[in-house]
Formats: structure tokens, C-alpha cells, sequence
């Protein structure tokens, strides 16, 4: 079962052209020419612009006997690249085509393909935590790696191997989604995770005597060791942080937001706290620490 790919067919499946690389990601990551990030132990999956590799990680010391047996489970992975040491390893299935993930991106090819990707980590019990930043290296000699085969999927026939395992059709909306916004993009992430937030304080920001202090928001955006927003330049984070505040409608992600009721005490009209919300988001945010990893 074991199908050796050379490294020319490899290339092509992965697309980053200056990926963030490491070595051990306790120390961080960091963006690198091409060339050499091949020499990294762990590197971006995919480029921030789409995605054409649905990685799960498998924290089990049988993951490959995990991915390996997909009848009726799961369509078999193009490779598993395994921990020799501890047995843990990354699936990877790669798309004919690959999904947009720029703001201007359709909502609906994103959340389909969110959802195939939970369908492969719950086939596999793989990491909810995961986000699919990064993966480890699969010509690294430190990982064993086993290629299985060099089809390409799409996420209609992915979607009907997986049958059971897939998600059910409002599983965005549940607790445990909200706090683990995996496969959406980089912006979704942040938005989904401050939007609800933002909501539920600019309430309490009108009502309260005191307005001049305005509710702070970065602490609420997601800070675990491979989160899509860790690792942004501080520019591109506060654009769909702001977005929160700027319409009842969510147009960050293309999802309509719930209407949040302010208190009738509130002399505030919808434009003018709409404007209130934006300069208090602008001015009660501060620069992000630096990356490091947990």
C-alpha cells in the first residue's frame, strides 16, 4: 500500500510560495523563501489565499492504522505523515480544486469545505483543536511518511464517503464551534470570535453612566498555538475586528449577525452607535504580542 510519490509531484500539491516554516514551534514561526522552508520540520498547509489540503491530526498512537482503515469509514488520505517517536501523524487529502479563502470569497465552498474537513476529524477522532496552519513536513527526514495514492478528491465525493461522520447542517452554530473557529479562513476566524462578544458588550458599553471608557477587544481574539489570526500583521487583524462594530449585519463573513436591542435608556440612535461602536473597537485596541507557541 505504500505508493512513493517523487518530490517533483509533492510541489505541486502544495502551494504556499513563502509559507511559514519551523523547526520546533515552540520557538515560533516565521515566514520563508520557498526553498528553504522544505528544509523545516513543520510548514504551512496551505496559502492564506485558498486551501487544496484538508489536514486532520491524529493524536492517537495508531493513527496510521486510523487513517489506513477507511472502509465505510472515510476515503483513504493521499499520505499520513507520522511521529516515528510517540506514533502520532497529520492525514492529508488533497482537492482538484482548491477552495478561496479571501475576504472576497463565496461563504458557502468555505463552510462546505469546514464541514468535510470536521466530517475526516471525527472519522479519524482527530484534534478539535487543530486549526491546519500547520503540518508537519511530509519529505522531512524526521517523519515517516506513507503515500497511499496521487488522486485528487473533490468535496462532494469526499462528503458522500464520510456519510455518517459528517456534521449535522447547523453544527456552526453550536458552543463548541463558536470557541474553536477551524476551516473558515483567516478573517472568519477572527470575526466569528469577536462578533459574538462585540454584540453582547456594546449593550453594556450604551448603558452604562461611564461610555467614555471604551470595551477593549484583542483579548478576545483567539491566541492558541496555531490559530489562523496568531501570526497576522496587526493591520489585517483589526480590519474584520472593526467590521464587528460596523453593521447590524455581519458582512465580514458573509453571515447575517443576530440584532442586538440597545436599552431604552439609550438616547443613542442606530447610526450614531454604530459610529460609537467603531471608534471605541479602534480606540481600545493595542498591538498583539509577538507569535510563540504553547
Amino acid at each position: 500500500m505504500n505508493v512513493e510519490l517523487p518530490g517533483v509531484q509533492w510541489n505541486e500539491l502544495w502551494l504556499p510560495l513563502r509559507p511559514y516554516a519551523t523547526n520546533r514551534l515552540q520557538e515560533g514561526i516565521r515566514r520563508e523563501q520557498r526553498p528553504v522552508a522544505m528544509t523545516r520540520r513543520y510548514v504551512e498547509a496551505n496559502p492564506s489565499a485558498m486551501s487544496n489540503l484538508l489536514v486532520v491530526d491524529v493524536d492517537h498512537s495508531d493513527a496510521v492504522l486510523r487513517a489506513v482503515s477507511s472502509v465505510g469509514s472515510h476515503p483513504l488520505p493521499n499520505a499520513v505523515v507520522e511521529n516515528p517517536v510517540n506514533g502520532h501523524a497529520h492525514a492529508v487529502w488533497a482537492l482538484a480544486e482548491a477552495v478561496t479563502r479571501t475576504e472576497y470569497a463565496r461563504r458557502k465552498p468555505l463552510a462546505y469545505a469546514a464541514a468535510v474537513t470536521e466530517g475526516l476529524r471525527r472519522a479519524l477522532d482527530g484534534d478539535a483543536a487543530y486549526s491546519g496552519l500547520m503540518t508537519k513536513n511530509p519529505l522531512h527526514t524526521d517523519w515517516s511518511t506513507e503515500w497511499f495514492h496521487g488522486g485528487l478528491h473533490t468535496l462532494g465525493g469526499l462528503e458522500e464517503a464520510l456519510s455518517g461522520h459528517m456534521p449535522p447542517a447547523r453544527w456552526r452554530e453550536t458552543k463548541r464551534f463558536r470557541t474553536n473557529i477551524t476551516g473558515l479562513g483567516r478573517n472568519c476566524s477572527i470575526f466569528e470570535t469577536a462578533r459574538t462578544w462585540a454584540y453582547r458588550e456594546v449593550r453594556h458599553h450604551f448603558g452604562s453612566p461611564d461610555t467614555s471608557t471604551p470595551p477593549s477587544t484583542p483579548k478576545y481574539i483567539p491566541a492558541t498555538p496555531n490559530s489562523p489570526s496568531r501570526c497576522r500583521p496587526w493591520r489585517r487583524v483589526r480590519s474584520p475586528t472593526a467590521s464587528t462594530g460596523g453593521s447590524r449585519r455581519g458582512r465580514g463573513c458573509g453571515r447575517t449577525a443576530r440584532r442586538s436591542t440597545r436599552p431604552p435608556s439609550s438616547p443613542s440612535s442606530p447610526p450614531a452607535a454604530r459610529r460609537a461602536v467603531r471608534r471605541a473597537l479602534r480606540a481600545g485596541t493595542s498591538a498583539p504580542k509577538p507569535c510563540s507557541s504553547t
